[in-house]
């Protein structure tokens, strides 16, 4: 028996032998390709690297390289649904740095890196067979960067190739192209310098046939027409890259594998859940009377019923396969009742929004606040201002990689469980919600002047859910702007665009006809094609998010669904206007401050303190953030008027004494002796002055070793002469020793009243000045 299983297991070693090494001989030899794009050569290449994993491409542009590989498992995964997986690291070698961290190594996963991999991903998952539910991994690893040209979509194009030369099932390739808009001309790929001055940074992902796979941009006011044309433009360039990696996987005699099982519902099956629960769903979606829960307790007692129907005829069936065909009746009945009857499940027509109510200065102590509601969905949205030192500032090696500097502004979304009446664990950050804050930043951005001498947080908090948070956070994010009394150039509102389509019978890939829905639902976002997220000013677009569910999206679609977005955009807007038009004409009275104060230089070390001691007390006693802006003026930054008080009376006190004296250079002084000290002596001018050194060598023309050699003792008054400051540091330059001569001097001394007297040299005055 021993031998049978030791017999078994040297069999299971040698199949996984020989199926890695049919993967890794499948690769063959290194094929290229070259793309011109723009007058920029992008170069794909595979079969060098990584050779065991199922699929393996290097895509460069310039010196950039980024390294993508695809591996699909053979045996089905347990969950029901797409397990793909997509990493996107950014590695501190390939940017010649080494992470700065304690251990010195790439640890935890950043803000870009989730943002990057949410964007592969969107490119890739919609083109893959309907019921693949095989674990499925994307790796990206940067090789090299140049610090001139960007990895992400590099990253896209690289995945795309990776799958398209494995034998993985799925339906791509797909393209993908950056778009900038710089003096009026579209750039496609621009340089990271190009980047800097553009005002359009839209990536687009492309399918064949011209197709839309997958969008996102951030844009400054663009107007409408010019963002059209920049879709276009891009999905164009798209299609040669796509045009590439087809030859590639033709000369490579790509097959693709045959999966053991693609999870779907047996046809009798659905048939059956067809007869029983047609009639009751599309009785649920006409009843107009529900709201999002009534409608899903009313879905959830049909279902239930039907399910255990179906049990009953089909012992067999897996549950998988029960849930599946009631799901596919259900999305049926839905779909139907938009396409045939042009009406949607709340009875709206397709173009309408819900009722908008919008309030602001909801909470006295708070910066700014507002509160959003569009049909069930609910957002609080509060502004918190800070000084400039509280920014964002990326780690080096991300700086380094993608040349992201630091922000003043941010929005943060939070999705607690309750918005949809759940439960579920609260804290720490999952990619949706760094996604759709993300997206509502990149909305308000553009509007948010570039000196405004605080860092700003918005904080955006679904209160309620049913469809379209992020575009609510943004129009919640502006009114709160407003409210704060933040001088953005416009207000801003986004709406969310959905699709119901019908595919050509014969051709599964051309759509024969479909249907736009203005601002979805939860409902219709689940069992539609398309969340087409778009938001913008009055005059241009700011920002737009596609997530696109179907293989492609003809350009026609596109296009439509960009101006049926510009026309609810503005009646969003209108309805905002009511509650508040513009930013206050002043932030609120318990707000922060910022002021810049003058140290004198000579001030400067008595200001700062031993080891910073004065700031660091100042900041912990009144809450100050001081900042230095030059040589004599430092920023403080004071959460409340009262706090900004405190500081001032401080800098006052700490520099009264120079704000004052108006010393005459080259003039004799009366000075006291406070100190001796083997260097010197500490005197005083006047009363309220910080003692300065008198160094031994100003003493006297005579060498000493020691003040006490020449009789002085403390409180003991000489006389001086004053060389004003040095440029350096500000000190004090005194000396005692050129006034060691016969000649007749005049000598000025400083009383308590800080006025000048003149005298004798030996200190008797004669009179006042």
């Amino acid at each position: 028996m021993k031998r049978l299983l030791s017999l078994g297991a040297a069999v299971r070693r040698l199949s996984a032998r020989s199926c890695h090494r049919s993967v890794w001989a499948s690769h063959g030899a290194e094929r290229r390709a070259a793309v011109d794009l723009g007058g920029r050569k992008l170069e794909i290449s595979t079969g060098k690297l990584a050779r065991f994993a199922d699929g393996c491409s290097v895509v460069q542009l310039g010196e950039t390289s980024v390294m993508v590989t695809a591996v699909s498992k053979t045996k089905p995964s347990p969950s029901h649904f797409m397990p793909l997986v997509v990493d996107y690291r950014q590695k501190a070698a390939a940017a010649g740095r080494i992470p700065t961290n304690y251990l010195r190594r790439e640890i935890g996963t950043t803000d870009l890196e989730i943002l990057t991999s949410r964007l592969i991903d969107r490119s890739l998952r919609p083109l893959f067979p309907a019921g693949y539910f095989y674990d499925t991994q994307v790796l990206c690893n940067i090789l090299a960067v140049d610090g001139v040209n960007d990895p992400d979509v590099l990253s896209i194009n690289a995945a795309s190739a990776a799958l398209a030369l494995s034998d993985i099932p799925w339906n791509g390739p797909v393209g993908a192209v950056r778009v900038g808009l710089v003096d009026g001309e579209f750039i496609v790929n621009p340089s990271r310098k190009e980047m800097s001055s553009s005002t359009l940074n839209l990536v687009v992902t492309g399918a064949p046939s011209s197709q839309v796979v997958m969008m996102e941009a951030a844009a400054e006011n663009v107007l409408q027409q010019d963002f059209c044309h920049a879709v276009k433009v891009g999905v164009k360039h798209t299609q040669q890259i796509i045009h590439a990696i087809q030859q590639l996987a033709r000369e490579q005699k790509v097959v693709k594998r045959t999966p053991s099982k693609l999870f779907s519902a047996p046809v009798e099956m659905v048939e059956y859940a067809r007869q029983l629960a047609t009639e009751k769903i599309y009785a649920v979606f006409t009843d107009f009377s529900h709201d999002k829960v009534s409608r899903d307790e009313a879905v959830n007692k049909t279902r239930l019923d039907t399910e255990e129907k179906m049990k009953e005829k089909f012992p067999q069936a897996e549950q998988f396969e029960v849930i599946e065909a009631f799901d596919v009746v259900l999305k049926e009945v839905f779909r139907n009742l938009v396409l045939n009857e042009y009406r949607r499940c709340d009875g709206r027509d397709l173009t309408s929004l819900r009722d908008i109510s919008c309030e602001v200065d909801l909470f006295k102590p708070l910066h700014g606040s507002a509160l959003f509601q569009r049909g069930q969905t609910q957002v609080l949205c509060t502004v918190t201002f800070d000084s400039i030192e509280s920014s964002v500032k990326p780690d080096l090696i991300t700086t380094a990689l993608s040349g992201i500097k630091d922000k003043n502004f941010m929005l943060h979304y939070e999705f607690p469980p309750y918005a949809t009446n759940e439960t579920g664990k609260m804290g720490g950050l999952n990619r949706r919600e760094l996604g759709h804050g993300a997206l509502a930043e990149k909305a308000l951005r553009p509007v948010i002047p570039k000196d405004f001498p605080f860092t700003i947080r918005v904080t955006s908090e679904v209160l309620e859910s049913n469809g379209s948070s992020s575009m609510a956070s943004a129009c919640g994010g502006s009114l709160a702007l407003m409210d704060a009394g933040v001088p953005i150039s416009s207000a801003v509102a986004g709406v969310a665009i959905g699709l119901i389509s019908k595919p050509n019978p014969e051709k599964a890939s051309e759509i024969q006809d479909y249907r736009l829905l203005t601002d979805i639902l939860g409902i219709e976002d689940y069992n539609g094609d398309m969340d087409f997220k778009m938001a913008g000013t009055s005059k241009g677009i700011t920002a737009l998010q596609a997530d696109i569910k179907i293989p492609g999206l003809p350009l026609k679609i596109v296009m439509e669904a960009i101006q049926q977005a510009t026309v609810a955009k503005k009646e969003i807007l209108g309805i905002m206007n009511k509650t508040i038009s513009k930013p206050r004409a002043s932030r609120k009275e318990n707000g922060p401050l910022v002021e810049n104060v003058r140290v004198p230089m000579s001030r400067r070390a008595r200001f700062v303190g031993p080891g910073g001691y004065n700031l660091r007390r100042l900041q912990a006693q009144t809450g100050v953030t001081i900042s230095q802006v030059d040589e004599e003026t430092f920023s403080i930054f004071a959460p409340t008027p009262s706090a900004m008080n405190e500081a001032q009376e401080f800098v006052t006190e700490i520099c009264k004494d120079d704000q004052e004296q108006q010393l005459e250079f080259g003039a004799v002084y009366t000075a006291t002796i406070t100190e001796i000290r083997d260097v010197g002596v500490m005197v005083k001018l006047y009363p309220n002055m910080t003692p300065v050194l008198l160094h031994n060598s100003q003493l006297d023309h005579k060498r000493i070793k020691h003040p006490t050699a020449l009789g002085l003792e403390v409180g003991q008054q000489i006389q001086v002469k004053y060389f004003g400051r040095d440029p350096t540091d500000g000190r004090m330059r005194l000396s005692r020793k050129v006034l060691q001569s016969p000649a007749a001097t005049v000598v000025k001394t400083l009383s308590e009243r800080q006025s000048i007297t003149m005298g004798t040299p030996n200190g008797q005055p004669d009179g006042s000045s």
